[in-house]
């Protein structure tokens, strides 16, 4: 029986990609930007997640992004949707198998910053593991005590940050904490957030953090502000609000990615 890397070897023909993307709200459409590209439905790879959320295409598409060979994941498999924070493991394993040596996350999130407002990026330089879950919980060795005391690479964060420069584009850094979801947070909880040192608020990319840090992938990952955290406005939160104001940072964002990929 063919494993998720066969066909991923087969799919890719000789294509070498060192760096993998998880597009999250906003990005998606980043994948039009590869070149020759080659789609592989999460469906057709064994033990790859199904993305049950709206947004979220459920494919992996591989090619050249300005120039430089990628493997792009369009969509991802949360927490909330079932409750396994290692949703994520078969789909970070099948990637290492092929050869990825660099992960590079995106996201949306609720900014706890005013002067971070929707549609603003931050680099994240660490998080804060609130769900109470762990993707390497069940892990037989010793290898689940993974230290993440630079589970963010410095030379990455290094990169984005000139990209954003060279580019002109704003680029925040901060804090990301991860909240198990689907709800969305409190004003009582970002008060509590904001004292715990958090910038920003999101229900992904920490289990893919430290999936990637246990696999020995050098990771970095980057927020796209969607909007200001609960309590801050008066207004309620939604889903479709994220929808609507992810393109306008996701745009931000992939400038800064098409400047940095080739250093990165």
């Amino acid at each position: 029986m063919k494993t998720a890397v066969d066909h991923l070897v087969e799919k890719l023909n000789g294509l070498a990609p060192e760096i993998a993307l998880v597009l999250g709200s906003g990005l998606g459409g980043l994948v039009e930007e590869v070149s020759e590209p080659v789609r592989v439905p999460y469906g057709e790879l064994p033990g790859f997640p199904k993305s049950g959320v709206s947004g979220h295409a459920g494919e992996i598409v591989a090619g050249l992004f300005s120039g430089v060979p990628v493997l792009m994941l369009a969509g991802r498999s949360h927490y909330y949707e079932h409750g396994n924070a290692a949703a994520m493991r078969p789909a970070l394993e099948a990637l290492a198998g092929v050869g990825i040596r660099k992960l590079m996350l995106t996201n949306a999130a609720g900014s706890l910053r005013p002067e971070m407002g929707p549609g603003s990026v931050m680099l994240i330089t660490d998080h804060i593991n609130f769900s109470g879950s762990n993707p390497l919980f069940g892990e037989p060795t010793d290898r689940r005590f993974v230290g993440l005391t630079g589970a963010y690479d410095a030379d990455m964060r290094g990169v984005l940050k000139k990209a954003a420069t060279d580019t002109d584009t704003p680029l925040h850094e901060g804090v990301y904490m991860w909240f198990s979801g689907p709800s969305f947070e409190t004003p009582a909880e970002i008060r509590m957030a904001r004292t715990f040192g958090a910038d920003a608020v999101g229900m992904s990319t920490v289990p893919e953090v430290i999936l990637g840090r246990f696999l020995g992938l050098r990771v970095a990952a980057c927020s796209v502000v969607t909007n200001l955290a609960a309590g801050m406005t008066g207004a309620e939160l939604s889903h479709q609000e994220t929808k609507d104001m992810a393109p306008q940072g996701g745009a931000r964002l992939a400038a800064i990615l098409r400047k940095a990929i080739g250093d990165l």
